[in-house]
């Protein structure tokens, strides 16, 4: 039984050991060990180990604005809502989603493709004036060269199942897909299951609507917050 958190160091001369330095994968652990967030545990192997070094991430969101593109008060109000959670939990599930957008800032930022379902922006969370930040964020964030946002029809069957992203990843390396539930998550590069997840995106794209027409309706409905 281990009696004590390993240092960074350590952790850093294990991924030299065990050759996984590019992808620091004991140098995640030992941040998860310490940072603690709160978070679900398998959604910290998808944070950790596939979201920074995707050169691709695409999404579909029926229910919310996704996790990469949520302001801090949108995230915020959606963490309070959690059933029996603590202000300390709140805040330390803030700081994980802001520290993950880290990656939209890099230099080398990941192509991020977003659907999201066209009811969304218009789905009160945290008040007018949060609906306004959070719309004026993704009018923002629209206007980069890596990022693609598109309003997705509200009749799309397909996308009724939840939400989910896909990985692509460098070097010739598997896709890996993550999709969540209220219950739990899953992370997994098995050919079947990528496969299921991009033919389920697939078939909820037919559903979208063009990019500059998406861009249109998130602006019409940032109106109607004021």
């Amino acid at each position: 039984m281990a009696k004590r958190t390993p240092s960074k160091s350590d952790a850093e001369k294990l991924d030299l050991i065990f050759g996984s330095d590019e992808r620091r994968y004991f140098v995640g652990l030992y941040r998860r060990i310490k940072a603690r967030p709160g978070g679900p545990l398998w959604f910290a192997d998808w944070a950790d180990q596939i979201e920074p070094y995707a050169v691709t991430l695409r999404s579909w969101d029926p229910l919310l604005i996704p996790g990469l593109l949520q302001t801090e008060a949108y995230a915020r109000h959606i963490f309070s809502a959690e059933p029996r959670i603590t202000a300390k939990e709140v805040e330390d599930r803030v700081q994980a989603r802001m520290q993950r957008q880290q990656i939209l800032q890099r230099d080398d930022p990941p192509a991020l493709l977003v659907m999201i379902e066209e009811s969304v922006p218009r789905r009160l969370i945290g008040g007018t004036d949060v609906m306004r930040e959070q719309l004026d964020h993704l009018l923002e964030i629209a206007q980069r060269p890596n990022v693609s946002i598109q309003l997705v029809d509200a009749r799309c069957i397909p996308g009724m199942l939840g939400p989910f992203m896909i990985a692509e990843l460098p070097n010739g390396e598997p896709d890996t897909v993550q999709a969540g539930s209220s219950i739990d998550g899953q992370v997994s590069d098995d050919p079947d299951q990528v496969a299921s997840i991009w033919n389920r995106y697939e078939a909820i794209r037919l559903w979208a609507y063009p990019e500059h027409v998406s861009i249109k309706m998130i602006r019409e409905v940032r109106q109607e917050w004021t």
